[in-house]
């Protein structure tokens, strides 16, 4: 079954990967349309969180936002798919990065480098930072449960240099590479919900208090390597801007919890200045109300 859908599905990704960006956006804009007045994917949800975190806004402003979001929305998905077939030279030309030459510095302390990510904007493209890198790329994913997707994405990702690693292996990989001396960065994307337990960190975000993901600042402090948020702008449609923001080069002189608090006030400031970009859909606050473990 795995496989019939695949063969069902891959066509269509193809022929949206191949399309000029101008068709490209027409499609996504019927998609929007199909999404949002339609179907109604997960507006209940979106209008909740938006509610949520922005208490002070009317119905009129969350509904404006809701609208930009979808549109981002839509757009992001068919360029997650155009990633199957975008040349390096259209990538770079489309996600620029700002500052380069603190990658550069962070790779000159000789140390691996982890790379935090919000779900905002795109971190799709983000893979042409690896052409601005000399160590090897590694991403942290949640292995798709289909397995002929998993391996497309997988072989999407290597086209650009960039190794995924699935949750259940990243610990041992990451370790191995340190203990052989292979210097890397390392992509994390840490502003989901973790599991409950007793362990869980609760900190503050979009002045909730939440469980948060610590899995990133716990690794860089075990094997000392430098920690970095990368700030995703999106400039106009099909082009965005990443920042490089160093948090810390020496993971272990910060208190437990602050470099994770340091990334959400991140990807707070980011929402607050551009929310429609940021990925509404998933349940980052099913938490609020309960009581902690």
């Amino acid at each position: 079954m795995q496989f019939l859908i695949y063969i069902i599905v891959y066509p269509f990704l193809w022929i949206i990967s191949v399309l000029p960006f101008r068709l490209l956006y027409l499609i996504s804009d019927g998609l929007y349309i199909l999404l949002y007045n339609i179907i109604g994917y997960r507006k209940k949800v979106v209008t909740d969180n938006l509610k949520l975190v922005f208490p002070e806004k009317s119905e009129k402003e969350i509904k404006s936002i809701r609208i930009r979001f979808y549109k981002h929305l839509c757009d992001m998905f068919l360029e997650m798919a155009k990633t199957m077939t975008i040349s390096q030279k259209t990538l770079d030309a489309r996600f620029k990065i700002k500052n380069p030459e603190e990658m550069k510095r962070l790779e000159s302390l000789n140390k691996s480098v982890i790379l935090m990510y919000g779900h905002y904007a795109s971190w799709e493209w983000s893979l042409a930072l690896q052409n601005h890198v000399k160590f090897d790329g590694f991403a942290v994913y949640k292995q798709l449960a289909n397995r002929y997707f998993d391996k497309l994405v997988r072989d999407m990702r290597s086209k650009f240099n960039t190794t995924l690693i699935n949750t259940k292996e990243s610990i041992s990989i990451i370790k191995s590479n340190e203990a052989n001396n292979l210097k890397s960065i390392i992509a994390f994307l840490s502003d989901q919900s973790p599991r409950l337990s007793k362990e869980v960190y609760w900190g503050e975000f979009m002045g909730i208090e939440v469980p948060c993901f610590t899995g990133a600042e716990r690794l860089a402090k075990k094997l000392d390597l430098s920690i970095s948020y990368l700030k995703v702008t999106k400039l106009r449609r099909g082009y965005y801007e990443g920042e490089i923001l160093t948090l810390a080069e020496k993971p272990n002189e910060y208190e437990d919890y602050k470099i994770t608090d340091l990334f959400l006030h991140e990807v707070e400031k980011q929402i607050y200045d551009a929310p429609e970009f940021y990925f509404w859909t998933h349940k980052r606050w099913k938490h609020f109300g309960k009581n902690k473990l």
